[in-house]
């Protein structure tokens, strides 16, 4: 009982120390007594100890110091710092000196994956969507992503803020009021009908592009990674993840292929998040008149800012720099936000965020493997365009974002987890998409009009301004909006460069500061290179090489799965064979107390000891 009580087995829930389960182990195979089983819990405990430390010595998901010891280069993991940099130099220079061919080469590359896999995509990204709704709800909800008597590192506030900053706050920012306004210009082909019927299709649509499929992508990559992090002491890497599956041979090449792949789809994603926000931040500078006729000088300056201001961030790390941005851009956000609400059509928003909801649940299981296969050539465009792009793209950010959300998810509960990562943020975007996105459609369908124009449709980067323009304010409104692009930016930035580092480091939470401002400067300095090198061009080309990326780290986010849910039951076993050996002996314990209370034993000594507890020279005197 003692042994029980001190991993926490007498509170109901199996939230124990995943090695401290082994201990029942010898006593149910070989047969021992309890005083076995404390002995062989022990030894355990000292070979973990040890096992620990040689394998991740020092702890990287426990240390907090820096990664830093003796010369510079020291500090990185070779086989993934180098090629990594190799890859990422090579690509730039290849789109800087010859953008044609690169960009040509890339997109035919992507357009193709788009075109002969969106089945895959629709069918896997829902899969994914059951998977973490069923470790969620089901057994493995209790188990917690670190030891059992570890408290929460952040607030539920400010771990919310962080991992929806990360995960896709630009993207509301510059989707918020485009995408929808673009599905009710453009429908999906095959879908008709009067323009209130268009208007709750294009709301629906982005729902589905922005709501539980994402974010459940987020949970597959980013619950792997807390729980061997976390639970099992692992170093923040993606490779570990695998270890169930492929053993040892994480340690070596194989391992080292899947962390380079993570590190160049991160610095990809995050570059051209860098270089398409900027077209939106100088869009909104040249509407209050602080830019006219923006061009690449300005685009580099933006760009040249926002990474300076991301590297203070970085440096200052998670509990500091990150944390106060991601604060900061999501209070600003919801002040923006509300004012829209409350300036504009409130209760039509109101309404039309509950009647979409309804719709989205509706609709969800027919529009989840929806591939426009009776739509021709037509569905395959849009599919390429929509659908598949974005799951693709989503694929590719998740070695970066799930990362991140492990690395701020320590002391949380598996249920806790599933639930803030999936469910909060999901809901919260329904609402911005409700709040913005219906106002743009209200004011095209029963106001004015003007922000879809007659000739060219939905800007994408100017539909945010051309709805805030029109409300009291406005002019303070789209100053207060750029404000938000860039803080979002640089909290994508920063986030980016902190899990690169991570991985390139060889999961320290905390690496040098050199790396840190290396990678923040690399990832502006490759959107630079390829917005000057390409304009628009050069960034669809390196969307398009994340795109491609996606593919084959769809397949590790299967294996993960599979691994995830494997580790899951190993120690979901452990944990009732503790609690049936918990039963027995309370059961023994009670029974004896019983007979010695009926007066039908005797203790066999002084100290209390009773039939079968294991102590004692006697099995106690029958009286007659």
């Amino acid at each position: 009982m003692a042994l029980l009580r001190s991993i926490g087995l007498l509170s109901g829930s199996y939230n124990v120390p995943a090695d401290a389960l082994r201990a029942t182990r010898c006593h149910e195979v070989s047969g021992g007594t309890r005083t076995r089983t404390r002995r062989s819990y022990f030894r355990e405990e000292r070979n973990r100890k040890v096992a620990t430390t040689s394998d991740t010595s020092p702890d990287p998901a426990q240390s907090s110091g820096p990664a830093n010891q003796g010369a510079w280069y020291h500090s990185v993991k070779p086989g993934v710092f180098w090629p990594s940099v190799v890859i990422i130099v090579a690509f730039a220079l290849w789109a800087v000196f010859a953008p044609e061919t690169a960009n040509e080469w890339l997109g035919e590359v992507s357009g193709g994956i788009t075109q002969y896999f969106s089945w895959y995509y629709n069918f896997l990204v829902t899969a994914f969507v059951v998977f973490a709704i069923w470790v969620g709800v089901g057994h493995f909800g209790d188990i917690k992503l670190s030891p059992q008597d570890e408290e929460p590192e952040f607030s539920v506030g400010s771990w919310l803020a962080m991992l929806f900053a990360a995960g896709m706050g630009i993207g509301l920012v510059f989707f918020g009021v485009a995408e929808p306004l673009m599905h009710f210009n453009s429908p999906k082909p095959g879908v008709e009908g009067s323009p209130s019927e268009l208007a709750e299709f294009s709301m629906i649509q982005t729902f589905l592009h922005w709501g539980l499929h994402p974010w459940a992508i987020y949970v597959v990559v980013g619950l792997a990674i807390a729980y061997m992090v976390h639970r099992k002491g692992k170093p923040i890497s993606i490779r570990w993840v695998l270890q169930p599956l492929l053993g040892n041979r994480v340690k070596g090449v194989v391992g080292d292929v899947i962390d380079v792949a993570a590190v160049i789809g991160t610095v990809f994603g995050v570059a051209t998040s860098l270089g398409l926000g900027v077209l939106q931040i100088a869009a909104g500078l040249e509407w209050i008149n602080i830019v006219q006729d923006p061009g690449d000088l300005v685009y580099a300056v933006l760009i040249g800012i926002i990474t300076l201001i991301a590297i203070v961030s970085v440096v200052t790390g998670v509990k500091r720099g990150i944390k106060w941005l991601s604060n900061f851009n999501i209070s600003l956000a919801a002040l923006i936000m509300l004012f829209v609400l409350i300036a504009g059509p409130t209760m039509f928003i109101l309404r039309e965020f509950v009647q979409s909801i309804g719709l989205y649940l509706q609709n969800l299981l027919q529009m989840s493997f929806d591939t426009t296969a009776m739509q021709g050539d037509a569905g395959i465009e849009w599919q390429g365009f929509w659908q598949a792009f974005y799951w693709g793209w989503w694929i590719s950010w998740a070695p970066f974002v799930g990362v991140f959300i492990a690395r701020i998810s320590r002391g949380r509960t598996v249920r806790e987890f599933v639930g803030g990562v999936l469910l909060v943020p999901t809901i919260v975007t329904f609402f911005w998409f409700s709040v913005l996105g219906g106002s743009g459609l209200y004011r095209e369908i029963f106001g004015d009009g003007g922000i879809i124009d007659a000739e060219d449709g939905v800007t994408q980067e100017g539909a945010l301004f051309g709805l805030l323009e029109t409300l009291p304010a406005g002019t303070i409104l789209v100053g207060l909006a750029v404000l938000l692009i860039a803080t979002f930016f640089i909290t994508s930035s920063d986030s980016g460069s902190l899990v690169v580092d991570m991985l390139s480091s060889g999961g320290h939470t905390e690496p040098p500061k050199w790396s840190r401002i290396f990678w923040a400067a690399a990832e502006g300095i490759v959107a630079i290179a390829l917005l000057l090198a390409g304009g628009q061009a050069g960034l669809e080309g390196l969307r398009s090489a994340a795109i491609i990326i996606a593919l084959p780290f769809s397949v590790v986010m299967i294996l993960m799965c599979i691994s995830t849910w494997r580790a899951f039951t190993l120690e979901r076993r452990a944990f009732l064979r503790m609690q049936r050996r918990q039963q027995r002996e309370e059961l023994t314990e009670h029974v004896s107390q019983s007979l010695i209370d009926e007066g039908l034993v005797e203790p066999n000594d002084a100290n209390g000891s009773t039939p079968g507890s294991g102590s004692g020279s006697g099995s106690g005197t029958e009286r007659t």
